[in-house]
């Protein structure tokens, strides 16, 4: 039986509701290194945090940018 495991696109979502803090850093075509570094953190901590929870598989929290 298949997982059904959030998409890239789901976890950035999640992540900018989770924490409004950083919803003004958002941008369509930002990358990752334009982002501050609290916000980077925040992002790796969640990420770290759903692949543990198994909201995303490993291949996502390896692959996933904030860019």
């Amino acid at each position: 039986m298949k997982k059904n495991f959030l998409t890239f696109s789901e976890v950035r979502n999640l992540f900018f509701e989770e924490f409004p803090q950083y919803k003004s850093e958002r941008r369509a075509r930002k990358s990752q290194n334009e982002y501050s570094c609290d916000c980077r953190c925040a992002f790796v901590d969640f990420v770290d945090f759903l692949r543990k929870d198994g909201k995303i598989s490993e291949r996502t929290a390896d692959n996933i940018t904030l860019g």
